[in-house]
């Protein structure tokens, strides 16, 4: 079977990083790109170290039949036109988060591709991190015994030093601080709690720092979730804060509590007036370069290949997590509960 031909949306940082990883993916070819300004197809092969086409038209590169996929690493606010376009146009769809930045866009983008009857992912590559793949291991394996709380919270200053910084200080560039980084933070929570949310509050704030003033919205949120299985939950997510990178994971359940790369767990008789150490490698860094994007698009071409739904982060699954997303948005917003029945 020949290679899965992809096209690339966009040409920033995170295009960059899925070029790359694209060369160590089995059974798929980056082949075009797509930019709002036009490039010299040289120019790119130098830069990239692979033969690429180049577009400057969206419409024109989903015409090109001999593309497979199209992989949209545009700014969020043309994710879902772009995502919904390319459907329509037979393609196979990955997708950088969030899949749009309003609820009813994220689920046409949903319908879109299931009327095409196409496959669909979002990078929630944290999930194929080798810390959440441990954890979820850990989780399953009843290490920890029944789970019935777990917070999971995100830690990044997204200041003018990061690449993202001109757009996503807009609201319609970012939409909230939840749904423009904190979302993987929410995403582990919601696949290691493995119970579907009825209600979740959250308070939203923001640093006086001069440096974040020129964000739309506020820059710090912390959400608290209600499971239908009685567990609880909390999210936090901090794009305000002046500190390294940090990637908070706390579980707590019926035989045991883990703690980032630490556990303590009754079932394996470990001494609990101290953590003992769990071998991984912990996610440590918000630079695209070292997101964990090969083991996902591995999974997504061998998904497309075999006519499969993609294991762990498939469009409705990663639909599931916006849902909540957006839902404690409009909590913090309100200043009251918001039950997911709402939400549908």
């Amino acid at each position: 079977m020949s290679d899965l031909r992809i096209g690339i949306v966009g040409l920033g940082w995170a295009a960059g990083a899925h070029i790359e990883t694209f060369k160590h993916v089995q059974g798929a070819t980056v082949t075009a790109v797509c930019s709002r300004r036009r490039h010299d197809p040289a120019d790119l092969e130098k830069r990239f170290g692979v033969p690429l086409a180049a577009y400057d038209d969206f419409d024109r590169m989903l015409a090109d039949e001999t593309i497979d996929i199209v992989d949209i690493c545009s700014p969020p606010w043309l994710h879902a036109r772009q995502a919904m376009a390319a459907a329509r146009a037979g393609k196979h769809v990955l997708l950088e988060k969030p899949i749009a930045l309003t609820w009813d866009d994220a689920k046409a983008v949903r319908d879109a591709l299931k009327k095409a009857k196409v496959q669909g992912g979002v990078c929630f590559e944290l999930r194929y991190s080798s810390q959440f793949q441990m954890t979820r291991s850990v989780v399953q394996q009843g290490l920890l015994g029944h789970l019935h709380y777990g917070e999971v919270d995100y830690y990044h200053g997204i200041g003018p030093w990061y690449g993202q910084f001109s757009w996503n200080v807009k609201k319609d560039g970012g939409g909230s601080s939840l749904l423009s980084a904190g979302c993987h933070a929410m995403d582990a929570l919601l696949m290691l709690m493995d119970s579907e949310v009825e209600e979740v509050t959250s308070y939203a704030t923001r640093s006086k720092s001069p440096t974040f003033a020129p964000y739309e919205y506020p820059t710090t949120s912390t959400t608290i979730l209600r499971f239908k299985g009685g567990q609880v939950g909390k999210v936090a997510s901090v794009i305000d804060c002046l500190q390294p990178y940090y990637f908070h994971t706390h579980l707590v359940g019926s035989e045991g509590s883990l703690l980032d790369d630490k556990i303590h767990s009754a079932k394996l008789g470990t001494d609990k007036s101290r953590w003992s150490s769990l071998a991984t490698h912990l996610v440590d860094s918000g630079d695209v370069k070292d997101h964990p994007y090969q083991p996902q698009f591995q999974a997504f071409v061998d998904s497309v290949r075999a006519g499969k739904k993609m294991p762990l982060t498939d469009l409705e699954t990663a639909l599931e997590t916006h849902r909540v997303i957006f839902a404690a948005d409009r909590s913090a917003q309100k200043g009251e509960p918001v039950r997911l029945s709402k939400f549908r």
